[in-house]
């Protein structure tokens, strides 16, 4: 926990769905998964995810993402911020 309400949480988020989607959309339909799996974990609106998060994503192309991906969450005020975890 980080002072002034803000919170710090790693989650490993399954990403596995994106595969049951159309084959040449499923890096952005993980994507989507990971924004909406924030939203709903930390009751938020806004979830901004790093350029390095999103490079780990669509590394292997828009066919391929990861299944999983294990990342660090920040919250201040209303705004997520999704970095790689450790």
């Amino acid at each position: 926990m980080l002072r002034g309400g803000n919170v710090e949480r790693l989650y490993t988020v399954n990403l596995g769905d994106a595969y049951n989607y159309v084959r040449t959309k499923r890096a952005k339909r993980a994507v989507k998964l990971l924004r909406s799996f924030v939203k709903q974990h930390l009751k938020v609106d806004v979830v901004k995810i790093s350029e390095e998060v999103n490079n780990y994503i669509w590394a292997h192309g828009i066919q391929k993402p990861p299944r999983k991906v294990r990342v660090k969450v920040v919250k201040e005020d209303d705004v997520a911020h999704v970095y790689l975890g450790e």
